[in-house]
């Protein structure tokens, strides 16, 4: 060979090295480190700043809709949700951990509909669904229409690291979450009582048999209650979370109790991948919340990431093109959050309101309410 050509060879070499290291992250395997130090193979963490955007469901929330004791309730409960996922970020801990601590808190709190808090099925019955996505590896895990398993995104994510599949239903999946040693409650546990008198106000509308009050759930109230809030608060009601960590992968995550006097077992969104939930670190990740069939149809959280992925939108501009747009035009109400691995948080809903929260490495948290919010 030649001098020139040599040199044309040595170039060529030169180039092929650099594009297939700009190539790394899009073969769809987590980039955990870089190699630094004057010993090879010596690795460090990326430096990346963790970020993470949460929701607690959509609908018609305005201000006059809510007592400001319901307000500093609900603010409260986003803040410590936030702040539990944090925590779990700056310590080091991966998107996926940091979804499912934040959730748990969500499902543990009466004010969200998801576990404690979920809304009641026509039958009388609390059915729940969850979901959890890791973009890292694209493993995903997502339970339906458990009725005793206490944190449904706890049981979500066993399904995808300890079993073969991705989605489990009913009462197989509650005793796959058994089996795992997650905690196993009596109906009479999730029961609160604005719940059933919503559950008693749809029937009534709807003139559907009103089923038996719950075994094991407290006495009827001899006064009518005092809500701190309308009804369709929660008309979409879901909590989701999506995390970026400081390895650079993100995760998402969504947990729900479905639709008040909801009938047939029917499932929503929340629990199907690309649907309501779904997670690529070639792309983004997403939860949402509204009407899942909408959501299910139009693959609402897979074409954000597609919009993301193949056409190079921005990931707010990718939202909105879906939200405000697309099921604008169709009439399917609700909201998503979003994040991507180069630190973007979305967040976008055609309701007059959605739970909310985002906070960024350094930050502090941000929490919205309204529509009038940033």
């Amino acid at each position: 060979m030649n001098h020139r050509l040599r040199r044309h060879a040595t170039g060529w070499l030169a180039a092929g090295a650099a594009i297939a290291a700009l190539s790394l992250p899009a073969s769809g395997q987590a980039v955990k480190g870089t190699q630094t130090g004057a010993k090879a193979g010596t690795v460090q963490p990326a430096a990346h700043h963790w970020a993470i955007v949460l929701h607690g469901g959509a609908g018609v929330i305005e201000r006059s809709s809510m007592t400001p004791q319901a307000e500093a309730a609900y603010r409260a409960g986003l803040r410590h949700a936030i702040e539990t996922g944090g925590a779990v970020l700056d310590k080091g801990g991966t998107a996926v951990d940091a979804i499912e601590a934040a959730i748990r808190t969500l499902e543990d709190n009466p004010l969200f509909n998801a576990g404690k808090g979920a809304v009641f099925a026509a039958d009388g019955t609390i059915q729940m669904d969850a979901a959890i996505m890791d973009g890292a590896t694209m493993k995903a895990g997502a339970v339906a229409d458990v009725q005793h398993t206490k944190n449904p995104i706890s049981a979500a994510k066993l399904v995808m690291e300890k079993s073969p599949y991705v989605l489990l239903v009913g009462k197989g999946a509650d005793a796959f979450a058994a089996q795992q040693g997650l905690q196993q409650e009596p109906q009479s546990y999730f029961f609160t009582e604005r719940r059933w008198q919503a559950l008693l106000r749809e029937l009534q509308r709807e003139h559907l048999p009103i089923p038996p009050r719950p075994e094991g759930a407290p006495p009827a109230p001899t006064q009518p209650l005092a809500f701190l809030e309308t009804p369709d608060n929660h008309k979409y009601g879901t909590v989701g979370m999506v995390a970026l960590d400081k390895y650079g992968n993100i995760a998402a995550g969504t947990s729900t109790g479905g639709l008040t006097a909801k009938r047939w077992n029917r499932v929503g969104d929340s629990p199907l991948i690309g649907a309501g939930t779904y997670a690529s670190n070639q792309s983004c990740a997403v939860s949402a919340t509204g009407i899942g069939e909408y959501f299910i149809r139009y693959t609402v959280a897979r074409t954000i990431c597609a919009l993301v992925q193949y056409k190079g939108m921005k990931l707010q501009a990718a939202a909105d093109e879906v939200v405000q747009r697309q099921l604008v035009a169709v009439h399917g109400d609700g909201g998503v959050i979003a994040i991507s691995p180069d630190g973007q948080m979305a967040w976008s809903f055609n309701t007059p309101g959605m739970f909310r929260a985002r906070l960024a490495q350094g930050g502090a948290p941000q929490i919205a309410i309204y529509k009038d919010e940033p």
